[in-house]
């Protein structure tokens, strides 16, 4: 991805992709890519080839629906144009066949950073939890700083959604959510670096010790908020308070990293810090 912004790179041909293996000999059943096979769509600056499309990577675990038989994946950007309607999106895909059933995309034409798109990946795994009267709901973080809900039954409309964070390509919610049943709880990474110069003119960048973290818990049913606690004061040499890592939740405490190298337990019930590792 990071290579597609170069004039001289031949981009781009990756496709994110799922595999189905057999689980006795690891043979492969199914391959299922987010977008079509790359073709030559334009001339770089320098003549070359400029291929597409490409990206909609899959950058974490999918999640299994048996009850629908579909595997919920969530993916990034594109990384070169044409942009597709599987990049930044929560994809349903058959679990027998591989074939996607059904996609629902949250930003359009976000192809990053060759076309200088907002670069909003899903990079947290998609949660199925139960909403009022028991229906299932899908539940997914993007780098947006919004947090939103799916109906699996209507092939993925839109329930709710949330804004956690301010969002940006090392922001809102990173690597996970978590839940307990009764609440979605999201961190928020929202990065951010102080750019200064050196003496001989070089550029230093340093993390920005006031911005970013935070942890907010959301009401299953409509996304409101139940609470939410800011990051904590950073003080060490280098560190930032983003909250960057997949939070785990058991009952009473959700667990959340920051970039100021402390594991923290937080209350279910009010967001309070229990302990400070």
């Amino acid at each position: 991805e990071t290579r597609s912004s170069n004039p001289d790179y031949l981009c781009c041909t990756f496709r994110g992709s799922l595999v189905a293996l057999r689980l006795k000999d690891g043979s492969q059943v199914w391959k299922s890519y987010m977008v079509g096979e790359p073709k030559e769509s334009e001339k770089s600056a320098t003549g070359r080839s400029k291929m597409g499309p490409s990206g909609a990577s899959i950058w974490a675990a999918p999640t299994l629906d048996l009850k629908r038989k579909l595997i919920y994946v969530t993916t990034g950007d594109n990384f070169s144009n044409p942009a597709t309607l599987t990049s930044d999106a929560l994809v349903a895909i058959e679990m027998a066949t591989g074939r996607i059933a059904w996609s629902k995309q949250v930003t359009e034409g976000d192809v990053s950073p060759s076309e200088k798109g907002p670069d909003f990946d899903f990079g947290a795994a998609p949660v199925m939890v139960k909403g009022p009267g028991g229906k299932d709901i899908v539940v997914a973080g993007q780098k947006s700083g919004i947090v939103y809900a799916f109906d699996p039954d209507k092939k993925g409309e839109l329930l709710w959604q949330v804004r956690v964070g301010v969002g940006g390509s090392n922001g809102g919610v990173q690597w996970g959510l978590a839940s307990d049943g009764r609440n979605i709880y999201a961190a928020t990474s929202d990065k951010a670096t102080i750019r200064t110069t050196g003496p001989a003119g070089e550029v230093i960048r340093t993390f920005d010790k006031t911005k970013g973290g935070g942890l907010t818990a959301l009401h299953i049913a409509d996304g409101s908020k139940a609470w939410f606690t800011p990051a904590q004061p950073c003080t060490a040499a280098g560190c930032s308070p983003a909250q960057s890592m997949a939070l785990t939740a058991i009952p009473g405490v959700v667990f959340s990293g920051a970039y100021d190298g402390h594991l923290r337990g937080y209350s279910a019930e009010d967001g309070k810090v229990l302990w400070d590792f």
